[in-house]
């Protein structure tokens, strides 16, 4: 136990509701609370240092406390914080991360991936004038009422795989807002357009992660990104991607390496720089919504208090011109290596396990056929406890993973993290077969 935030958590729980702010940063017996960071290594109120993999839910691209970002913040601090003015570094930033893909016409930005998927809905709806969306089962979209449905449903709940339930994560969701949600099995082609077809008049955009988190780090098929590009076009509809995590992979985003191209495109986390961020981009015809035509009110009104802060700008643009072409097939160079070595750990260990992801990102798996949907992925509660095993031995070993054991690489890292990470790995699986009583060996070893 680590008393220090032990003490600080007992005094949270006097002030803030469940005692945190977030609910990833819960785990038993407390929370961590860290002291500082510095490139890519954390140090916590005892004093303990580890290397951080987790990199604030992937929003660090370059760790922690980076000189030029650093350097970008204080100066615009002295500056100023927020004005109810324009900067001329909004414009800067725009302009950069527009020159980044192809698919990008104009921008808009807002505090948080949950506001840049928010806004690409709202702008779905206000270009097509039609009211529902179509999202993937399983798939994380932030804390916005439409793309919650069906984000953690289960097997009592989510239906037929062919057509997936609208399940409501949050007690109390509208009944409207289900029946406004198509729910699609992910990397099912067939599947997905023939949900889509039951409602091809009504649906505003389809809504997709190329790789999402909570479907296991899966990267989405080139048929079915392609049959739901085809589909949007078709019935005048949108393709909407969420890269609010995997636009870390390139230079432009995931979207790079697909054909297909999206309408709009949802950004957030290492956009940022390490500060609070979220960016809606897309083609122009599209991104009009946002605009007054012939001095018309728009069809989207669209304000934030804290949106473009320069702060955050300042942040974001050092950060990115950092995260070059160069920057970005060395890192994904590293995940080759890092994704590896965890599978040269795992075949040691004798531990049924796999691993995913592409690029900077890797999840592991405890149990050796890694998923290919969120049905595949769903754990059982055996699975669940062995996870939290693997996660806190991680932890004991140097290592700060993401809750559901996925990692994410930053710049400051090398073959020497990895290597680490490697090692922390081997000694958490063997941990899991010693700590867990026999009949949940035998229970996650038969997970294949």
């Amino acid at each position: 136990m680590s008393h220090r935030s032990a003490e600080l958590f007992l005094q949270a729980q006097e002030f803030l509701a469940g005692g945190v702010s977030r609910n990833t940063l819960l785990r038993q017996p407390h929370p961590f609370y860290v002291e500082s960071g510095n490139g890519c290594r954390v140090v916590d109120v005892d004093g303990i240092e580890r290397i951080d993999f987790a990199n604030n839910m992937a929003s660090l691209i370059h760790g922690h406390a980076h000189p030029a970002i650093v350097e970008a913040v204080s100066a615009q601090v002295k500056r100023g914080t927020a004005f109810t003015m324009a900067t001329e570094v909004e414009i800067d930033y725009a302009r950069h991360l527009c020159g980044r893909s192809a698919s990008f016409d104009k921008l808009r930005f807002v505090n948080s991936g949950t506001e840049a998927v928010m806004a690409a809905l709202k702008a779905a709806r206000a270009f097509t004038g039609r009211a529902r969306i179509a999202k993937a089962e399983g798939a994380y979209h932030g804390a916005y009422d439409y793309a919650e449905v069906s984000q953690a449903p289960g097997p009592q709940n989510w239906g037929h795989a062919d057509r997936p339930v609208s399940v409501p994560l949050a007690v109390g969701t509208p009944e409207g807002i289900l029946r406004d949600v198509v729910v699609l099995p992910f990397n099912d082609p067939e599947a997905a357009i023939d949900a889509l077809n039951e409602d091809r008049d009504e649906i505003a955009c389809v809504l997709l992660d190329l790789m999402p988190h909570r479907i296991g780090l899966v990267p989405a098929d080139d048929a079915y990104v392609q049959a739901l590009r085809e589909w949007t076009l078709e019935n005048g509809a949108l393709l909407v991607f969420d890269e609010v995590i995997t636009f870390r992979t390139e230079v432009g985003g995931m979207q790079a390496r697909y054909e297909a191209s999206p309408d709009l495109t949802a950004m957030g986390k290492m956009i940022g720089g390490g500060l609070p961020v979220g960016a809606l981009a897309g083609r122009d015809e599209v991104m009009k919504v946002f605009s007054s035509q012939g001095g018309s009110p728009p069809r989207l009104p669209h304000s934030g208090t804290f949106s473009a802060n320069p702060l955050t700008m300042a942040a974001g643009l050092a950060a990115m011109q950092l995260f070059d072409a160069e920057a970005a097939a060395r890192l994904n160079r590293l995940g080759e290596v890092a994704r590896a070595r965890i599978e040269e750990a795992i075949a040691v260990s004798g531990v049924p396990a796999s691993v995913t992801g592409t690029g900077s990102m890797f999840r592991i798996h405890l149990r050796s056929t890694p998923p290919r949907d969120y049905r595949s992925l769903f754990p059982s509660s055996e699975e669940a406890q062995a996870m939290r095993v693997f996660i806190d031995g991680l932890y004991d070993a140097g290592v700060v993973p993401i809750h559901s054991g996925t990692g994410t690489l930053s710049t400051p890292m090398g073959e020497a993290e990895v290597d680490a990470l490697a090692e922390a790995v081997l000694t958490s699986l063997r941990t899991v077969t010693a700590r867990l009583p026999a009949s949940r060996n035998s229970s996650v070893a038969s997970r294949q």
